[in-house]
Parts: structure tokens; sequence; C-alpha cells
């Protein structure tokens, strides 16, 4: 299923995303609540994704049991932008975060995978404010954590 597509990017999922939110519980040690603090996203089932950008063609997997931790804005952001948990956010950040921790995915192209995110938080309805600041604060980020190319 093609969920974005123009003249130089197509974003394909096999199917529709299937996530949720994991909450802490009694029933869990103590292990799986800190777990579960930290990355309380959850994708249900394995989602392949195809990433066409201008002639270059990119697949990947995100296995079942994929837990990240939502949309890394820190709490100051949050009234401009939106809480990392707003469900908008859910899709991007989890496409983004795969490719952040898979440089390969897409030939450690951090352009790709900050034009990816943009797109897809297009997609979610994000407004273009938001989608501007989100988008040059991920890219900036990225260059300082050292993502080179």
């Amino acid at each position: 299923m093609i969920w974005y597509k123009d003249d130089e990017l197509i974003i394909e999922f096999d199917k529709e995303p299937n996530v949720t939110m994991s909450y802490p519980m009694p029933c869990y040690d103590e292990c799986k609540n800190r777990e579960i603090d930290k990355k309380p996203f959850l994708n249900r089932e394995d989602l392949h994704v195809r990433i066409t950008y201008i002639d270059e063609k990119y697949c990947f997997l995100i296995p079942q049991g994929y837990t990240w931790d939502g949309a890394t804005i820190p709490r100051f952001f949050w009234r401009f932008i939106g809480s990392n948990t707003s469900p908008e956010f859910l899709i991007p950040s989890m496409i983004h975060d795969v490719l952040c921790e898979n440089h390969s995915y897409i030939d450690n192209d951090r352009y790709l995978s900050t034009l990816i995110l943009e797109r897809l938080l297009y997609c979610s309805g994000v407004n273009g404010f938001k989608r501007w600041m989100m988008k040059h604060s991920v890219d900036n980020f990225q260059k300082f954590k050292g993502w080179e190319k």
C-alpha cells in the first residue's frame, strides 16, 4: 500500500501499520516496567517497508515486537509541537527510529531519513510549521550525533 508518493519519493508498506502503547503493570517485573517506561510503543505485526528515492530502492522489515519511545521532543517544546505520545507522530517516529538504528537500510543517507520523517508527518496531518521545526531539529541533532552522510 502506497503511503506517500511524489516525483522523487515513494513510501510503501505491505499493510497498514499496527501499533499500540504498552503500559507498566503490577504483574510485570521491575525490569520490564522500566523498559516500557523508556519505550512504550509497540509494533504489533511484522511490517515490510519499501522506499523508492529517485532511482534507488530500499526494503526493510520492522519486526513484530519492535519498541520505540515515540517522537523525541523535549518537554519544553510540547506546547508548540505536541507531546512525544501524540498519535500523529507514532508511524513517522517508528520508521525514523528504525532508520536511525539501522543506517544501512538506506545506505547511510541522513538526509533521506529526515525527508522520510517529514513526508510521513505530512501524511499524518501534521501542519507545515510543526513539520518544519521537527525536520530541522532532527536533521541538526543527527549531524551533532555524527550521522555523516
